[in-house]
């Protein structure tokens, strides 16, 4: 059986594995398209494997013509901009706080962003919600 199993693994051949590749130099911040992507046969670890990881995402970097994107080079669409002022929003056992803050990075929505209490001017880490609240816990 084991015999059976290695002929057939030599007769199929390497597997080829998909890269998706720019198809154009974007800039960071940039809305991904399916005319920013195309997909090529070779396999590239690290590189996103199918075009649905990236459509729709924001370039975090500079993206460049003909090489690979990988997963870390694109994130969710960002709500909260850098220097923006953000609602924070502590919420323990029933107790609610509000304060403002101003956010010291650019988040999308799920990502955690550092943000500095403009009260207090210290610094918190909170999670970003899709209405750009930041929810900051213990």
């Amino acid at each position: 059986m084991r015999g059976l199993i290695l002929i057939a693994a030599l007769i199929a051949g390497p597997g080829q594995a998909e890269t998706v590749f720019a198809t154009q130099t974007i800039r960071a911040q940039t809305i991904l398209t399916a005319q920013d992507v195309m997909i090529k046969d070779v396999d590239v670890p690290g590189a996103a494997t199918a075009p649905e990881q990236i459509i729709g995402k924001e370039a975090r970097v500079a993206l460049y013509a003909g090489r690979p994107i990988r997963q870390g080079d694109v994130g969710p669409p960002a709500v909260v901009d850098r220097n923006q002022v953000v609602p924070l929003i502590f919420n323990s056992s029933g107790l609610t706080i509000t304060a403002e803050g101003r956010a010291l990075q650019r988040a999308g929505v799920g990502e955690f962003v550092r943000v500095m209490n403009l009260t207090s001017r210290n610094t918190v880490t909170g999670l970003v919600m899709a209405d750009g609240r930041v929810m900051v816990s213990r």
